[in-house]
């Protein structure tokens, strides 16, 4: 069970790594061409999408195995560990670098039209409810 953990877990780090590849390929296409990257980029990341759901899916079964098991028998997969910290520092690159390229965005005026403003609040609304109520 430990060795299906722990591939389950390499084919996790694999995808993140490809993701990690097109978000610094973003950020360059951001440094050097000072344009949106290509419909191919934002493509690719989309075909992504479903791969990274299916591995998350895995990554939920095998964490409700890992949690079945005993101490002793975790204590002998000490590869899982190992790769899980990877994997965490993968996520970690892929958030930061995104952070980024998501600022570079919004300096440019490119990122998602602002809210609506939200309404002025009314500080004794539910007062004034309960006032009418008893007219």
């Amino acid at each position: 069970m430990s060795e299906q953990i722990a591939q389950t877990l390499r084919e996790h780090c694999v995808l993140c790594e490809e993701i990690l590849a097109l978000v610094m390929r973003e950020k360059k296409a951001w440094k050097d061409y000072d344009a949106p990257p290509s419909m191919e980029l934002y493509q690719a990341k989309k075909a992504l999408l479903p791969k990274l759901n299916e591995s998350l899916e895995k990554i939920r079964s095998c964490r409700a195995a890992w949690q079945k098991m005993t101490p002793k028998e975790r204590a002998q997969a000490s590869q899982i560990g190992a790769l899980l910290q990877q994997t965490q520092n993968l996520i970690l690159k892929i958030i930061v670098l995104d952070r980024e390229n998501e600022q570079v965005l919004l300096r440019r005026g490119l990122g998602p039209a602002r809210p609506p403003a939200p309404r002025q609040q009314q500080p004794h609304f539910v007062a004034e409810l309960y006032r009418r109520k008893q007219l």
